[in-house]
């Protein structure tokens, strides 16, 4: 992994996925992950700041970093599921990974704007 872009998809240069091809996943892959709500907040967990890091290797396999609001979130085990079955379903993509960190923890400020106004912190 050598760079991010704004919505935290890896890209790598010299992937032997077509440019265009890359760009659609990858809007495909957020808008999918915008479909994941954390049960205790009213915002998607992409615009909470719980996604760390998306990579899609050339095989099109999609290895997702993320964390919780807490260690202690009572959909701790059910969540990465959840990441794993709506990016799985995006057209191209041929598997998932997610793998959980805590490393840095998450902090409100990780919030995007459209997050703190959906939760009224704005």
């Amino acid at each position: 992994m050598t760079a991010e872009t704004e919505d935290k998809t890896a890209v790598e240069p010299g992937s032997s996925i077509p440019p265009e091809e890359l760009a659609r996943l990858s809007d495909d892959i957020v808008s999918a992950l915008k479909t994941v709500y954390d049960p205790e907040i009213p915002a998607d967990i992409f615009e909470l700041g719980l996604i760390y890091k998306i990579d899609v290797d050339d095989d099109r396999l999609v290895k997702i970093d993320m964390t919780l609001t807490a260690p202690g979130c009572p959909v701790a085990g059910e969540m990465p599921g959840w990441v794993e079955n709506a990016v799985g379903a995006v057209e191209g993509v041929s598997g998932v990974e997610v793998e959980m960190t805590f490393d840095p923890p998450w902090t409100p400020d990780r919030m995007s704007e459209e997050a703190k106004v959906a939760v009224g912190w704005y």
